[in-house]
């Protein structure tokens, strides 16, 4: 009879906080924040709920790490060339695209105001308002205007995408709104169904960069008011 082979133990790799948060990101992609617990998380890693506390306290940091370690990846890329509108466009993107891959990274930066990665996201937006040559009065609200911009339309892209029924493409999905939109009252709701055709055909990514086109307009061709 042939022996037996053994199954690598992957609790043979020494557990460390890097290894726990990359174990939570998976595990938060498969199955959601409902399903992120220390047991699951656990028999992930092939260790106890003990040695994980070890390197994290509790859920909510848990959480948090899992959410700095998606935005530092997002944030990687700064190409130091990029003039101030190309660079908040493509931190723009980055953040799209990562919410869209982990949609429950856009929930966690909405229900945190203060935590270090959504600060990182502000801080990098702010110091290219200033590269834009905003005044300095005005430079808080150009950048809390484009974060909230960025977070909010990206994080409801993936709320649209989890709130499709299974089985049901993009394109059903946007042919159906479109389709109640054109029923609305014509009355009450004259502007929702003149553009309703759009939304069959419109694409989410484009739709978004062409918001951050329209405010980084508005951005450069601020003037102090006088007088």
């Amino acid at each position: 009879m042939a022996p037996r082979t053994r199954r690598p133990d992957r609790r043979q790799e020494p557990l460390s906080r890097e290894r726990i948060v990359a174990a939570a990101v998976e595990l938060l992609d498969a199955v959601g924040e409902g399903g992120l617990t220390f047991r699951a998380l656990a028999e992930r890693l092939a260790t106890g709920p003990g040695a994980i506390y070890w390197h994290v306290s509790g859920k909510a940091e848990l959480l948090a790490a899992a959410t700095d370690a998606v935005v530092a990846t997002a944030l990687a890329d700064d190409d130091a060339d990029a003039t101030p509108q190309q660079a908040v466009k493509a931190l723009a993107l980055g953040l799209f695209d990562a919410i869209d891959a982990h949609p429950w990274v856009g929930a966690q930066l909405a229900r945190t105001p203060s935590q270090p990665s959504k600060l990182r996201i502000f801080e990098r937006i702010g110091r290219q308002v200033q590269a834009l040559g905003m005044p300095p009065a005005a430079q808080f609200t150009a950048a809390t205007t484009l974060l909230h911009y960025v977070l909010g339309e990206a994080g409801q892209n993936a709320a649209n995408a989890r709130k499709r029924r299974p089985g049901t493409s993009r394109a059903e999905f946007l042919d159906a709104t479109a389709t109640a939109w054109a029923a609305l009252d014509p009355d009450e709701y004259a502007f929702t169904r003149s553009v309703a055709g759009q939304l069959r055909e419109h694409d989410d990514r484009a739709e978004f960069v062409a918001g951050i086109d329209l405010i980084l307009t508005g951005v450069t061709a601020y003037k102090k008011p006088t007088g």
